[in-house]
């Protein structure tokens, strides 16, 4: 079926695009556009992000030696720094995000029944954010302290297959709890998160939503022990508590009781302490959940390691949320191809060989057919992997 087509062209048909023009038309993105549609501009980022150009003239350079390919790959219009970066600048941003929203839709009803290292029936959400840091002088806008600017990602995955669920761009001066606020939670599900997100009123509306949370307590947080239930000390659990809050806001803001949980990392020997609202799992399984929470850790750090998020084609606004938005659904298309094609390689794997294998006629499946995923033999000690 795919004999004498182009991999990048492959890897398209793997996008809605009726629901990329659906997006487009929401916005007007293609109104009064006549050559270079916002088709195109996604095509040439998306080619971007797949094949780690560094500028816009990259991508001019590169696409333009393949120009009897730009057919066969699907870009019709004619690719130009300036018209690429006038796009990037003056087109509406939030095209992307939608369209990146429908490609997690997919990429979640593909992992939701991935198994999760807790054995849970209910969705497990870990929340976080990560900053990228920018330069002031060109980011004006991007308001974070008096000699830096920064934009923030606030993330929700879902720890099945580890694909967004929300994501959040904000200037970098946001508060990462004020995200809170726009989340939607969900009913019987469990949202792990750190210390950052102690606000006991926003705590309380996920109580408030039949929803569950486990966080870590402050030093500072004033309680009072209700009751203490029989632990397993070997298990590294020191204490599990029913409290309540007795401080001069925190009882009022939360005024349900509460479950602490202290528990003791056998490894290195540190003191943790989490807070929940769910009273029917066990102690270990609370601990293992806010163990799983690394997760997000690590995804925002193989975005930035393997995603064009750090270094920007432009410096307005729209410019940057348009290349993290795109960043993010070949994130996520990738993700989708490897439930599809159920190949075995890593995603670091994968999006290696796709790199290499833009402009070749090879049926996609026949790429990693026979390839050895040598990822943890061949790479360093520190090379992150998901899924």
């Amino acid at each position: 079926m795919n004999h004498g087509k182009l991999v990048f062209a492959q890897l398209i048909d793997f996008v809605p695009i009726k629901k990329f023009r659906l997006c487009v038309k929401r916005y007007g993105g293609d109104h009064r556009v006549r050559n270079f549609t916002c088709w195109d501009q996604f095509l040439c980022m998306a080619f971007a992000q797949l094949t780690y150009r560094e500028s816009l003239r990259d991508i001019e350079v590169c696409l333009r030696t393949k120009s009897k390919k730009l057919y066969h790959l699907g870009i019709r219009g004619t690719v130009a720094r300036t018209t690429l970066a006038r796009a990037n600048d003056r087109r509406d941003w939030r095209i992307y995000r939608d369209f990146a929203m429908v490609l997690i839709e997919q990429a979640r009803a593909l992992y939701s029944q991935d198994p999760l290292s807790v054995r849970l029936k209910r969705a497990v959400y870990a929340l976080d954010s990560t900053t990228i840091d920018l330069c002031l002088s060109l980011f004006p806008w991007a308001s974070f302290r008096s000699t830096k600017a920064a934009v923030k990602l606030h993330t929700l995955i879902d720890l099945r297959g580890n694909i967004p669920s929300v994501i959040v761009i904000s200037r970098g001066n946001m508060h990462d709890v004020n995200i809170l606020d726009k989340i939607a939670f969900e009913a019987g599900a469990i949202y792990i998160m750190d210390r950052a997100y102690l606000d006991y009123a926003r705590l309380y509306r996920i109580t408030q939503a039949a929803a569950f949370f486990v966080t870590r307590t402050k030093k500072n947080t004033q309680f009072r022990r209700i009751y203490s239930h029989k632990v397993n000390r070997s298990t590294g659990i020191i204490a599990d508590q029913t409290i309540t809050l007795t401080g001069v806001t925190s009882c009022d803001d939360y005024p349900e009781k509460l479950r602490r949980i202290a528990f003791r990392d056998p490894t290195t020997n540190k003191r943790l302490v989490f807070l929940t609202n769910n009273f029917s799992l066990a102690s270990q399984t609370i601990a293992d959940l806010y163990k799983s929470r690394w997760q997000i850790e690590i995804f925002f750090k193989w975005i930035k390691q393997h995603l064009r998020i750090k270094a920007f084609f432009g410096t307005s606004e729209s410019a940057v949320h348009t290349q993290i938005w795109i960043a993010v659904s070949v994130y996520v298309l990738v993700a989708i191809v490897k439930k599809r094609l159920e190949l075995e390689q890593s995603l670091h794997t994968i999006l290696q060989i796709l790199s290499l294998s833009t402009f070749e006629k090879t049926p996609i499946f026949q790429l990693f057919r026979d390839v050895d995923d040598l990822e943890e033999s061949s790479c360093s000690a520190n090379q992150l992997k998901l899924f």
